[in-house]
């Protein structure tokens, strides 16, 4: 229900606006000036009453003098928070002493000639200046109030300032921006497809983009050459912190190129980045790490390189052990894979240890040995399995010293290196192994060409089905297909994958074939894919490209855990808007109307 007011709404009646709130200074002292924004506060010193006045410039304090205006200064008796207002005045330089040095306009005030209220507003169901007082899900309810906050506006002033590096660098590098259709159809190789009735088609359907990957490979066959967009995608999958049912990425694609060229152009994107958004230099050059590395090393295909700390096998070591459960899992072909933590022993308690044993749980391990190192030998329930000669090996291999803290899993190589990999983050957290304005970047190469989907029972892709395998591994196509390694790359910053690529299929033969691997027939390929296979004929070029995730990267870039925290109306983890409450029913009309029968 709306608040009743004693004053009526101002109209403009020809007021312009001069000035944003936050851009006089000193040397404007004396000039005439009209100001509009929210009130972000008030303070009513009784013959004196001070406003903080907010726009999306900062803040500029306003003063109401009886003695200048009494017909303001009685208005501004009714004034509160967030009501929005015109103020005509004059800049004038604040008192000695009373200055505010932590805002940029703080050397002055205005002092107001004259008040008008364009609109009142009802009390807001959380405070929108200073702490976040409120949950998430009432945040998202109101957030065009949560927007209003100067902290989260910063967050889009980065994502504004990112994306015009992005154009600028890509033009510069003789790129075309191209749109590609949000209206498409269903090419089922990846995550669920948001699907569209048409109306003028009965029982026909659009599908809405997951990515704009054949668009973006038909403009190499024009013979665009060098093709990007920002452009907004769409998957119905299940949500994380990091995802969203609507996303946006830079897409880019190049032709007669191949990785070197699009990790070039990447490379000097980021270095834009990095200088003109964060103003200092990107961290160089970027390490280039394989899959099968990066899964050995750190556990995961986005390993974190802000800190060491990585696995060793130690397997052949175990195995000369008594104990049981080491000699055991590797005579079975499993492996044990340890983590040093230098300084460790000190820092976890046995109750610590458990906390850990359970993220190993979470990677599948069935346990976490572990043993701390001192001057006398181990402190472990291991140190009786392994003698004197054996211990000194480990430690010599994992670089232990006194006071470190060795932690080992034995277990299938995939579950080994996945649970120590999740045990590496945990640690690092725990033990703040980095800063908060630390970035590290790699690149991850060489990853599998295909891998065994356990729930659809076939082959499927690991990047998608237009991906070019390498030349060395072409003879494995038919008889060791996971064997393939790909010609694809990803991008990692700080752990989070930001992009992914590769060099594209450009011959009808070599994607035939890959879709044959897949258990793809002629016919479904055909079905799925004519148009895209039709194109290949008329002389398609090599090409390559690469999409980053651009909700990721402004995230990482602005500090923020959260991709909802940069997008400006984000969804829930289940898909839908507290703000607008989508998704909603049809009625049946609209039902009828696009063919479609209700849910009883």
């Amino acid at each position: 229900m709306t608040e009743k007011h004693p004053l009526q709404i101002d109209a403009l009646s020809g007021w312009k606006r001069t000035h944003d709130c936050g851009c006089l200074r000193k040397e404007d002292a004396g000039l005439e000036v009209i100001l509009m924004g929210w009130v972000n506060g008030r303070r009513d010193l009784g013959n004196l009453i001070f406003i903080d006045l907010r726009d999306r410039g900062g803040l500029t304090q306003v003063v109401f003098d009886p003695e200048v205006d009494p017909r303001s200064h009685e208005k501004a008796h009714i004034l509160r928070n967030e009501w929005v207002v015109a103020v005509k005045g004059r800049v004038s330089p604040r008192l000695e002493g009373r200055e505010n040095r932590d805002l940029p306009t703080g050397e002055i005030e205005i002092k107001a000639l004259e008040l008008r209220i364009l609109n009142h507003t009802d009390t807001p169901p959380f405070q929108v200046d200073g702490m976040v007082d409120a949950s998430e899900a009432l945040r998202m309810k109101y957030r065009y109030l949560e927007l209003r906050r100067p902290q989260v506006l910063e967050n889009f002033r980065k994502r504004h300032h990112i994306a015009t590096v992005v154009r600028s660098t890509l033009n510069s590098k003789g790129f075309l921006e191209v749109e590609t259709p949000f209206l498409t159809r269903s090419t089922p190789e990846g995550a669920r497809d948001y699907v569209v009735p048409s109306r003028v088609n009965p029982g026909m359907f659009y599908a809405l983009p997951q990515s704009p990957q054949l668009f973006k490979q038909l403009l190499m066959v024009a013979g665009f050459d060098r093709y990007y967009q920002i452009v907004r995608c769409f998957r119905d999958e299940d949500l994380r912190a990091d995802r969203q049912p609507e996303f946006t990425q830079v897409d880019m694609e190049m032709s007669f190129a191949d990785e070197e060229g699009v990790m070039q152009v990447i490379e000097d994107l980021m270095k834009a980045l990095f200088h003109e958004v964060l103003g200092r230099p990107m961290p160089a050059p970027i390490p280039r790490i394989t899959y099968h590395e990066a899964m050995e090393r750190y556990g995961t295909d986005r390993p974190d390189l802000r800190f060491g700390m990585e696995m060793e096998d130690i397997s052949e070591l175990a195995a000369r052990s008594d104990f049981r459960i080491f000699r055991g899992t590797v005579e079975e072909g499993g492996v044990v894979k340890a983590l040093t933590v230098h300084g460790g022993a000190g820092e976890f308690s046995r109750k610590g240890i458990d906390e850990l044993a359970a993220t190993t749980s979470e990677g599948g391990a069935r346990g976490l040995a572990w043993a701390k190192v001192t001057e006398g030998g181990w402190q472990s329930s291991l140190d009786k399995f392994f003698d004197g000669s054996l211990k000194a090996r480990v430690n010599e291999r994992l670089g232990a010293a006194p006071g470190d803290l060795l932690l080992m899993v034995a277990d299938k190589r995939p579950t080994a290196n996945r649970s120590l990999g999740l045990l590496r983050l945990e640690i690092a957290r725990r033990l703040k192994l980095y800063e908060a304005d630390q970035f590290a970047l790699a690149w991850i190469t060489r990853f599998p060409l295909f891998e065994w989907d356990e729930e659809q029972d076939r082959l499927v892709s690991v990047h998608h089905p237009f991906t070019s395998p390498m030349e060395e591994d072409m003879d494995l196509l038919e008889s060791n297909p996971e064997g393939v390694r790909s010609r694809a790359y990803d991008l990692v910053l700080n752990g989070a994958e930001i992009g992914g690529g590769s060099v594209r299929i450009h011959t009808l033969p070599m994607q035939a074939r890959i879709f044959r691997i897949l258990g793809i027939s002629e016919e479904e390929a055909g079905v799925k894919f004519g148009f895209f296979l039709e194109a290949l004929k008329y002389g398609a070029p090599p090409h390559a490209g690469m999409a980053l995730g651009f909700d990721r990267l402004v995230a990482i870039l602005a500090g923020v855990s959260s991709i909802r925290e940069v997008i400006a109306f984000p969804k829930t983890t289940s898909a839908s808007c507290p703000l607008t409450e989508a998704p909603a029913p049809l009625d049946e009309a609209q039902l009828r109307e696009l063919g479609l029968k209700p849910i009883r």
